[in-house]
Protein backbone atom coordinates (compact mmCIF):
# COMPACT_ATOMS: atom_id res chain seq x y z
CA UNK A 1 0.00 0.00 0.00
CA UNK A 2 2.92 2.57 0.90
CA UNK A 3 4.57 1.69 -2.51
CA UNK A 4 1.02 2.59 -4.01
CA UNK A 5 0.70 6.00 -2.30
CA UNK A 6 4.38 6.98 -2.33
CA UNK A 7 6.93 7.59 -5.38
CA UNK A 8 9.53 5.19 -5.59
CA UNK A 9 13.31 6.19 -4.67
CA UNK A 10 14.06 6.55 -7.91
CA UNK A 11 11.25 8.94 -8.59
CA UNK A 12 11.77 11.26 -5.13
CA UNK A 13 15.83 11.74 -6.33
CA UNK A 14 14.48 12.79 -9.90
CA UNK A 15 11.84 15.68 -8.58
CA UNK A 16 14.73 16.70 -6.32
CA UNK A 17 17.38 16.94 -9.13
CA UNK A 18 14.90 18.83 -11.36
CA UNK A 19 13.62 21.17 -8.52
CA UNK A 20 17.13 22.05 -8.12
CA UNK A 21 17.72 22.21 -11.81
CA UNK A 22 14.45 24.54 -12.00
CA UNK A 23 15.42 26.88 -9.75
CA UNK A 24 19.36 27.48 -10.84
CA UNK A 25 17.67 27.82 -14.05
CA UNK A 26 15.67 30.89 -12.53
CA UNK A 27 18.21 32.05 -9.94
CA UNK A 28 20.77 32.55 -12.59
CA UNK A 29 18.81 33.13 -15.70
CA UNK A 30 16.63 35.96 -14.11
CA UNK A 31 16.49 36.47 -10.24
CA UNK A 32 19.76 37.41 -9.65
CA UNK A 33 21.03 39.25 -12.73
CA UNK A 34 17.51 41.45 -12.22
CA UNK A 35 19.15 41.75 -8.56
CA UNK A 36 22.48 42.88 -9.62
CA UNK A 37 21.06 45.62 -12.22
CA UNK A 38 18.73 47.08 -8.75
CA UNK A 39 21.61 47.32 -6.62
CA UNK A 40 23.37 48.87 -8.85
CA UNK A 41 21.19 51.88 -8.98
CA UNK A 42 21.98 51.94 -5.15
CA UNK A 43 19.66 53.87 -2.63
CA UNK A 44 17.67 51.88 0.26
CA UNK A 45 15.02 51.06 -1.89
CA UNK A 46 16.71 48.84 -3.68
CA UNK A 47 17.09 46.80 -0.72
CA UNK A 48 13.25 45.79 -0.21
CA UNK A 49 13.23 45.11 -4.33
CA UNK A 50 11.62 41.42 -4.36
CA UNK A 51 14.82 40.20 -6.21
CA UNK A 52 17.31 42.05 -3.77
CA UNK A 53 15.19 39.85 -1.71
CA UNK A 54 15.45 36.13 -3.21
CA UNK A 55 18.90 36.68 -4.82
CA UNK A 56 21.12 34.81 -1.80
CA UNK A 57 21.57 31.06 -2.05
CA UNK A 58 19.87 30.37 1.05
CA UNK A 59 16.72 31.26 -0.70
CA UNK A 60 17.64 29.19 -4.06
CA UNK A 61 17.77 26.43 -1.63
CA UNK A 62 14.48 26.81 -0.04
CA UNK A 63 12.79 27.30 -3.34
CA UNK A 64 14.14 24.07 -4.61
CA UNK A 65 12.90 22.04 -1.54
CA UNK A 66 9.57 23.85 -1.77
CA UNK A 67 9.30 22.51 -5.54
CA UNK A 68 10.36 19.42 -4.36
CA UNK A 69 7.79 19.23 -1.60
CA UNK A 70 5.11 20.79 -3.54
CA UNK A 71 4.99 18.15 -5.87
CA UNK A 72 5.51 15.42 -4.13
CA UNK A 73 2.22 16.49 -2.35
CA UNK A 74 0.68 16.69 -5.36
CA UNK A 75 2.27 13.17 -6.46
CA UNK A 76 0.09 11.80 -3.58
CA UNK A 77 -2.93 13.90 -3.93
CA UNK A 78 -3.19 12.41 -7.56
CA UNK A 79 -2.83 9.02 -6.54
CA UNK A 80 -5.82 9.90 -3.66
CA UNK A 81 -7.73 11.17 -6.26
CA UNK A 82 -7.30 8.17 -8.64
CA UNK A 83 -8.66 5.71 -5.72
CA UNK A 84 -12.46 8.19 -5.82
CA UNK A 85 -14.01 5.34 -8.24
CA UNK A 86 -13.18 3.05 -6.53
CA UNK A 87 -14.77 3.43 -3.20
CA UNK A 88 -18.32 2.71 -4.50
CA UNK A 89 -17.45 -0.81 -6.57
CA UNK A 90 -18.63 -4.00 -5.23
CA UNK A 91 -15.93 -6.04 -6.17
CA UNK A 92 -17.38 -9.10 -5.75
CA UNK A 93 -20.54 -8.40 -8.05
CA UNK A 94 -20.35 -11.35 -10.14
CA UNK A 95 -20.70 -13.73 -6.96
CA UNK A 96 -24.53 -14.02 -6.57
CA UNK A 97 -25.25 -12.76 -2.80
CA UNK A 98 -28.09 -15.27 -2.41
CA UNK A 99 -25.31 -17.96 -2.20
CA UNK A 100 -22.91 -18.71 0.54
CA UNK A 101 -19.51 -17.20 -0.53
CA UNK A 102 -16.92 -18.70 -1.21
CA UNK A 103 -14.28 -17.30 0.48
CA UNK A 104 -11.41 -19.00 -1.55
CA UNK A 105 -12.81 -18.39 -4.77
CA UNK A 106 -13.55 -14.49 -4.07
CA UNK A 107 -9.72 -14.05 -2.53
CA UNK A 108 -7.99 -15.68 -5.79
CA UNK A 109 -10.27 -13.70 -7.84
CA UNK A 110 -9.26 -10.32 -6.15
CA UNK A 111 -5.74 -11.42 -5.97
CA UNK A 112 -6.00 -11.49 -9.66
CA UNK A 113 -7.23 -8.15 -10.42
CA UNK A 114 -5.15 -5.32 -11.57
CA UNK A 115 -6.25 -3.19 -8.29
CA UNK A 116 -4.79 -5.98 -5.97
CA UNK A 117 -2.24 -3.66 -4.46
CA UNK A 118 -4.63 -0.74 -4.14
CA UNK A 119 -5.67 0.16 -0.32
CA UNK A 120 -9.33 -0.52 -1.11
CA UNK A 121 -8.69 -4.18 -2.65
CA UNK A 122 -6.41 -4.80 -0.12
CA UNK A 123 -8.78 -3.98 2.93
CA UNK A 124 -11.27 -6.83 0.94
CA UNK A 125 -8.55 -9.06 1.11
CA UNK A 126 -7.05 -8.76 4.36
CA UNK A 127 -10.93 -8.96 5.83
CA UNK A 128 -11.83 -12.15 3.25
CA UNK A 129 -8.71 -13.70 4.84
CA UNK A 130 -9.37 -13.38 8.89
CA UNK A 131 -13.51 -14.54 7.86
CA UNK A 132 -11.75 -17.62 5.86
CA UNK A 133 -10.05 -18.03 9.39
CA UNK A 134 -12.42 -17.25 11.82
CA UNK A 135 -15.71 -17.78 9.93
CA UNK A 136 -16.77 -14.70 11.66
CA UNK A 137 -18.37 -12.40 10.27
CA UNK A 138 -17.57 -9.51 13.43
CA UNK A 139 -14.05 -10.48 13.55
CA UNK A 140 -13.78 -10.12 9.40
CA UNK A 141 -15.02 -6.62 10.49
CA UNK A 142 -12.91 -5.82 12.94
CA UNK A 143 -10.14 -6.85 10.07
CA UNK A 144 -11.62 -3.87 7.95
CA UNK A 145 -11.06 -1.21 10.89
CA UNK A 146 -7.44 -2.60 11.42
CA UNK A 147 -6.64 -2.62 7.70
CA UNK A 148 -7.73 1.32 8.00
CA UNK A 149 -5.34 1.89 10.84
CA UNK A 150 -2.45 0.26 8.50
CA UNK A 151 -3.45 2.50 5.69
CA UNK A 152 -3.50 5.68 7.66
CA UNK A 153 0.04 4.27 9.26
CA UNK A 154 1.41 3.73 6.16
CA UNK A 155 0.09 7.19 4.65
CA UNK A 156 1.66 9.07 7.43
CA UNK A 157 4.61 7.62 7.37
CA UNK A 158 5.17 8.05 3.70
CA UNK A 159 4.97 12.23 4.73
CA UNK A 160 7.98 11.92 6.72
CA UNK A 161 10.25 13.13 4.55
CA UNK A 162 7.80 15.75 3.33
CA UNK A 163 7.35 16.88 7.43
CA UNK A 164 11.66 16.82 7.58
CA UNK A 165 11.73 19.32 5.14
CA UNK A 166 8.92 21.71 6.14
CA UNK A 167 10.90 21.69 9.38
CA UNK A 168 14.10 22.21 8.13
CA UNK A 169 13.26 24.99 5.50
CA UNK A 170 13.54 27.71 8.28
CA UNK A 171 16.99 26.65 9.76
CA UNK A 172 17.88 26.99 6.19
CA UNK A 173 16.90 30.35 6.37
CA UNK A 174 18.30 30.85 10.12
CA UNK A 175 21.67 29.51 8.52
CA UNK A 176 21.19 32.85 6.01
CA UNK A 177 20.53 34.81 9.17
CA UNK A 178 23.43 33.62 10.97
CA UNK A 179 26.09 33.87 7.77
CA UNK A 180 24.45 37.27 6.86
CA UNK A 181 25.13 38.74 10.82
CA UNK A 182 29.30 37.18 10.84
CA UNK A 183 29.82 38.75 7.22
CA UNK A 184 28.10 42.28 8.72
CA UNK A 185 29.89 41.66 11.88
CA UNK A 186 33.29 41.57 10.04
CA UNK A 187 32.66 44.42 8.01
CA UNK A 188 32.46 46.84 11.27
CA UNK A 189 35.80 48.26 10.65
CA UNK A 190 34.34 49.60 6.97
CA UNK A 191 31.09 50.52 9.17
CA UNK A 192 32.99 52.57 11.30
CA UNK A 193 34.92 54.32 8.75
CA UNK A 194 31.75 55.62 7.60
CA UNK A 195 31.15 52.88 4.18
CA UNK A 196 28.04 50.84 5.76
CA UNK A 197 26.74 49.48 2.53
CA UNK A 198 28.83 46.66 3.00
CA UNK A 199 26.91 46.07 6.31
CA UNK A 200 23.47 46.92 5.02
CA UNK A 201 24.12 44.32 2.34
CA UNK A 202 25.10 41.54 4.70
CA UNK A 203 22.08 41.95 7.45
CA UNK A 204 20.16 42.06 4.41
CA UNK A 205 21.26 38.47 3.36
CA UNK A 206 20.73 38.28 7.27
CA UNK A 207 17.31 38.85 7.17
CA UNK A 208 15.78 38.42 4.32
CA UNK A 209 16.69 34.71 4.27
CA UNK A 210 14.76 33.62 7.18
CA UNK A 211 12.09 36.03 5.68
CA UNK A 212 11.58 33.95 2.74
CA UNK A 213 12.30 30.91 4.41
CA UNK A 214 9.22 31.27 7.11
CA UNK A 215 7.17 32.18 4.14
CA UNK A 216 7.48 29.36 2.34
CA UNK A 217 7.23 26.92 5.27
CA UNK A 218 3.77 28.78 5.92
CA UNK A 219 2.97 27.63 2.64
CA UNK A 220 3.89 24.20 2.53
CA UNK A 221 2.18 23.65 6.19
CA UNK A 222 -1.34 24.70 4.54
CA UNK A 223 -0.53 22.02 1.84
CA UNK A 224 0.30 19.40 4.17
CA UNK A 225 -2.81 20.41 6.02
CA UNK A 226 -4.83 19.62 2.80
CA UNK A 227 -3.09 16.38 2.32
CA UNK A 228 -3.64 14.94 5.73
CA UNK A 229 -7.60 15.84 5.00
CA UNK A 230 -7.60 14.03 1.76
CA UNK A 231 -5.84 11.22 3.22
CA UNK A 232 -7.76 11.02 6.27
CA UNK A 233 -10.90 11.03 4.24
CA UNK A 234 -9.33 8.27 1.89
CA UNK A 235 -9.46 5.81 5.08
CA UNK A 236 -12.49 6.65 6.12
CA UNK A 237 -14.03 6.29 2.43
CA UNK A 238 -11.85 3.05 2.27
CA UNK A 239 -13.77 1.54 5.54
CA UNK A 240 -17.20 2.93 5.11
CA UNK A 241 -16.78 0.85 1.31
CA UNK A 242 -15.60 -2.51 2.53
CA UNK A 243 -18.30 -2.37 5.26
CA UNK A 244 -21.12 -0.94 2.46
CA UNK A 245 -20.39 -3.49 -0.16
CA UNK A 246 -18.16 -6.64 1.16
CA UNK A 247 -19.85 -7.58 4.91
CA UNK A 248 -23.06 -7.91 2.61
CA UNK A 249 -21.24 -10.85 0.87
CA UNK A 250 -20.52 -12.38 4.29
CA UNK A 251 -23.79 -12.01 5.89
CA UNK A 252 -25.61 -13.94 3.37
Amino acid sequence: MNDTMNPKTWMVLLILVVSFAISQLIWGGVIRPAADTVMASGGTVAMTNLFVILKDTEQQICFALMLFCIALMFYKLFNLSKQEPLYNNDFLESFPKNEPLDVDKAIAYLEASDFRDNPVMATWLNCLRRFKTTEDVQNAAQAIGESADSIATSLESGNGMVRYIIWAIPSIGFIGTVRGIGTALAQADEALAGDISGMVASLGVAFNSTLVALFISILLMFLMHLLNQAQDAMVLKTQHSCEKNLLTHLHQ
